[in-house]
């Protein structure tokens, strides 16, 4: 980026912190015009819409010197926006290492301890630095162009999450109003502020969410995600941002490995968390609210680890209390009567009422209501509570913990506790209260209703032979040589799930896996030293991918089990058994193992009788809430089932049915949905699961006027024909083959209503254009062929050359007349690469002037080859000489 002009040694400089947002830019851009003839050391951002934007659009606002080439020997003032962190800067050390340097601090985060102390400081807790920026503009009447206003307003807007973030003040407000008066264009800011998510940045998305896991500390539930990215993943706090909408998360952190340093990004909505000093430990920084750190020279598990303890350490004693009581509590003064005690539980619909003395209006106790009741039947309904309620001096505050909650009702005995603040009943926590918080934030009680399994033997079959026949040599081979690492490190080793499931199904094998009794990354660190081959690892949960040099993966974990030792607790994971391990799973047919080692190679084991499922072409769920857990098995079902041509057991239909029934489905974000769409409309025949899941009514959740027709039924078989002729043609080009069946199945359905399945899918933008704008497209040309047929190849060539193949598949699904059948598919496999072996070059050298008329040339050029007119470089050279004379070219 130039600057303005160049000054070899500036009086003052303006900085920030590296990797600048929108507000870091704008702040630095006010301070630009409160200290004239400064200049900006811009540290740079990774972000490529900030690179976009200000090169190309505002670049001449800024006075940007070069932090490698500047010359410091005359700067007596350093202005600093956005930070007071010493540790985020970049390029201005030097600078600061002088004695008599001023420096004027202009910033709205919480202090840190590395912070600066700066000659002046001036510090507010804005939702935006260039709010602050904006106050002092303002109170020194220094005027505001409009593109200077569109640069602060982007700060402003992007920093308070549009004016959504906890952290926005009304002086946000104020003075974003202000900037609009100065001119600030809208349409830039949404265009940069609001983000598209591409392609890959929506994989991203998919990987974090999958990987998400929890953990609990004090009754709080932190979300985490750790993932390896091979490249940078640009506006990664932008997917953060999504992931926390999508899932409605309170807290969340993604650890991400990009190239060799590790970056964090948190998210929190929970008072009881300070996610900006939990990262400026780690040497980032931010509010308590939105924060960042980038962590150099140490591994992602070493990452994640630290990470864990010092959540641990920050989080305060939770104020459960609050979330857990009734406000405002019932109550009754002990002199009133019993019946009038009864008749307020049936009223306000509850069992315990709260007793307070009749002079002093101070809690004494509780009344239930079966002991009102039996007074009623007893004819006592006219005396006093006093006499038949239960004392109870035992008490909460609000600031109490879980572990005093559970103490006071659950140690104590006590049916309900008030919750007390300054002598004032605040509310009323019951037994059925810390009942349902426990089951909310502790798994053990799911876990425990899931079917025993410590009674199980399993049932083993010798399949060596299986091996053999069905198995090439490599992998043979491979098997044998695991097996044999495990004997030499003394641990149990199977290969497990869809490995053994497709060898029983005589279905080609695409993965494996394999399970340890033992510490599976151990394993895999020996196995893959022995093979010289690459490790990818992950601590958490002991697992890790071998990759050798072609490419071939092996993904080994350590069997485990993961239980709670007390309520809300944080979740204890040990190695554990290979029956535990294959009782975490899905489907009884994904449960079946297959032993390793030498002296039991070839042993099938079958705990859950997944052999016999198999054999009777089954789908059977393991646990009864496994649908509730994971509502996304509801679609691996139909999946498995449409792919194997297995039907749902009884139960597990049942249990699909309950899940939908409480809106299971409904809760999943529309990525995930469109995710398992994906793969379901990948396979060979998608028909029958779409079959499948219009009989779950499954179709309606994505949309209420989606139906399964008779016209869709034919128009996925035409589109199964055409892809079959298609992959027999064995051309190279690429196509999402689910996006033909996805054109198929919204086709005949509104414009709106295909776009409210697309938001409801959160397609993505690309996606998105295909399945609505380009399949609009395709069809209408689709009717203008049949109405206008024949027609030219000329014609044809220029009505279909612009759609992508998977439109062009589509099309001929669509057409009901064989004749345009086979016309688009002659222009397919015949015509559509169809291009001029000359060009402008070409037309140059044989004396035709250039302009627009080479368009024009190289079409009709196209045009002769098409009729066959044309097969040689020179018959086009001569034709275009021949038509550039005729025209006086």
């Amino acid at each position: 980026m130039s600057p303005k002009k160049k000054e070899n040694s500036p009086k003052t400089v303006i900085t920030s912190h590296v990797n600048s947002d929108f507000d870091a830019i704008g702040a630095m851009l006010a301070a630009q015009k409160l200290y004239p003839e400064s200049v900006i050391l811009f540290p740079g951002s990774q972000e490529k819409n900030l690179r976009d934007f200000f090169i190309h659009s505002m670049g001449y606002l800024f006075n940007m010197a070069n932090p490698d080439t500047i010359n410091f020997s005359g700067t007596q003032r350093l202005v600093i926006v956005d930070t007071r962190q010493k540790s985020r800067l970049s390029g201005v050390k030097p600078l600061l290492e002088k004695p008599d340097l001023i420096i004027d601090i202009y910033d709205h985060h919480p202090s840190f301890p590395d912070e600066i102390k700066g000659t002046y400081s001036l510090s507010k807790p804005y939702g935006a630095t260039t709010t602050i920026m904006c106050e002092l503009l303002r109170e020194k009447k220094i005027s505001i162009n409009s593109d200077e206003a569109t640069v602060m307003a982007l700060g402003i807007y992007e920093d308070t999450g549009n004016f959504t973030y906890t952290s926005t003040t009304r002086a946000d407000f104020e003075q974003a109003g202000f900037l609009i008066s100065c001119g600030a264009c809208l349409s830039t800011i949404s265009s940069l502020v609001v983000k598209e998510m591409k392609t890959e940045q929506v994989t991203w998305l998919n990987e974090l969410i999958n990987e998400m896991t929890t953990i609990a500390v004090n009754g709080i539930q932190v979300h985490l995600s750790a993932i390896a990215a091979s490249h940078y993943i640009p506006d990664l706090a932008s997917i953060v941002q999504k992931i926390v909408r999508m899932e409605n998360l309170d807290c969340f952190f993604a650890i991400v490995l990009m190239g060799s340093k590790v970056y964090v990004i948190a998210r929190n909505r929970l008072h009881e968390m300070d996610v900006g000093k939990i990262l400026g430990s780690l040497g980032g920084g931010g509010h308590s609210y939105a924060a960042s750190a980038k962590v150099e020279n140490q591994t992602l598990p070493q990452v994640e680890t630290r990470l864990i303890k010092l959540i641990e350490q920050q989080i305060r004693h939770v104020r459960v209390a609050k979330k857990l009581m009734s406000s405002p509590a019932i109550t009754i003064t002990a002199d009133q009567s019993c019946l009038d005690a009864a008749q307020k539980m049936i009223r306000y619909n509850i069992n315990t009422l709260l007793v307070l003395d009749s002079q002093t209006l101070e809690y004494s106790g509780y009344i239930t209501r079966h002991v009102a009741q039996k007074t009623i039947h007893h004819k006592l309904g006219d005396q006093p509570v006093v006499d038949y309620f239960e004392p109870g001096g035992q008490r909460v505050s609000l600031s109490c913990d879980l572990a005093e909650i559970e103490q006071k009702i659950i140690d104590l005995k006590q049916r309900v506790v008030p919750v007390m603040e300054n002598q004032i009943i605040s509310g009323v926590i019951t037994r059925t209260d810390l009942l349902n918080f426990i089951v909310e934030h502790n798994r053990e009680i799911v876990q425990s209703e899931k079917k025993d399994i410590s009674g199980l033997k399993p049932r083993t079959k010798y399949v060596g032979n299986l091996l053999k026949t069905r198995l090439n040599q490599r992998i043979r081979t491979l098997l044998s040589d695991i097996g044999s690492a495990g004997d030499t490190l003394g641990v149990e080793i199977f290969v497990v799930g869809g490995f053994v499931r497709d060898l029983m199904l005589e279905r080609p094998i695409e993965d494996v896996d394999v399970v340890v009794e033992g510490d599976g990354i151990a394993f895999a660190r020996y196995f893959a030293s022995m093979h010289h081959c690459r490790l990818h690892q992950h601590r958490k949960f002991n697992t890790a991918v071998i990759i050798f040099e072609d490419g071939f993966k092996i993904d080994v974990a350590s069997a485990r089990l993961e239980y709670y030792a007390t309520p809300a607790a944080l979740p204890v994971v040990e190695n554990s058994s290979i029956k535990m391990d294959l009782a975490r799973r899905d489907f009884t047919i994904n449960t079946l193992a297959i032993s390793l080692n030498a002296e039991s190679f070839g042993t099938l084991i079958d705990y859950f009788g997944g052999v016999r499922d198999i054999k009777d072409k089954i789908i059977r769920i393991i646990h009864n809430l496994s649908f509730i857990e994971d509502p996304t098995r509801i679609f691996r079902a139909i999946k498995f089932s449409n792919r194997f041509g297995f039907r749902v057991g009884k139960v597990t239909a049942n249990l699909i049915k309950n899940a939908l029934n409480v809106g299971a489905v409904k809760h999943l974000s529309g990525l995930r949905v469109l995710s398992e769409l994906k793969q379901i409309f990948s396979e060979d025949n998608p028909l029958p699961a779409l079959q499948t899941m219009a009989d779950y009514d499954i179709d309606k959740v994505i949309h209420h006027d989606l139906k399964l027709t008779d016209t869709t039924r034919a128009l996925f078989k035409s589109v199964g024909k055409t892809l079959a002729w298609h992959d027999l043609l064995y051309e190279d080009d690429a196509y999402p083959r689910w996006s033909v069946y996805f054109m198929a199945w919204l086709h005949g359905y509104s414009f709106t209503v295909s776009t409210q399945i697309a938001d409801r899918l959160m397609f993505p933008i690309k996606e998105r254009e295909l399945l609505l704008d380009q399949r609009i497209k395709a069809a209408q040309r689709i009717r203008l062929i049949e109405k206008k047929y024949p027609v030219s190849n000329q014609q044809m060539y220029r009505w279909l050359i612009h759609f992508k193949t998977e439109c062009l598949l589509f099309m001929l699904a669509l057409t009901k007349k064989e004749s345009v059948r086979k016309a688009i598919s002659h222009f397919y496999t015949h015509q559509r690469k169809t291009q001029p072996l000359i060009g402008g070059k070409d037309l140059k050298s044989v004396g035709i002037k250039p302009g627009p008329i080479y368009s024009t040339i190289l079409n009709k050029i196209i045009d002769e080859k098409l009729d066959g007119k044309l097969n040689t470089m020179e018959e086009e050279i001569e034709f275009a000489k021949h038509y550039a004379f005729e025209n006086k070219l």
